[in-house]
């Protein structure tokens, strides 16, 4: 296309045909793959919303520390999952977990 030999009107036009191809082409290339991937999950005996749902990942709640290390109050702990090391010692030399509590 010799874009030199259009007129005003038409290169206006033709602009105005770029922008809406560029605003749309996300768009139909993110269809495009939706429907690829459809055509897959079918293929293999499966709706693709089951998939999907499959990979929705619940966030964890951050939980504010409950117990610290009096040798080292950087060290902390919440209470929840596998005792540190430093509990552990803590409790093996007879402390209890009040005693640790922040």
């Amino acid at each position: 296309m010799d874009i030199d030999a259009l007129s005003l009107n038409e290169l206006k036009a033709l602009r105005s045909r770029v922008d809406r191809a560029i605003v749309t082409y996300e768009e139909r290339k993110k269809k495009e793959a939706l429907a690829e991937l459809e055509e897959m999950a079918r293929r293999m005996g499966y709706p693709l919303a089951d998939l999907l749902a499959m990979s929705t990942v619940k966030p964890r709640k951050t939980v504010a520390a409950k117990y610290a290390n009096p040798a080292n109050p950087s060290e902390t702990w919440t209470g929840r999952g596998r005792k540190p090391k430093w509990v552990e010692a803590a409790l093996a030399s007879g402390k209890s977990l009040e005693d640790l509590t922040i």
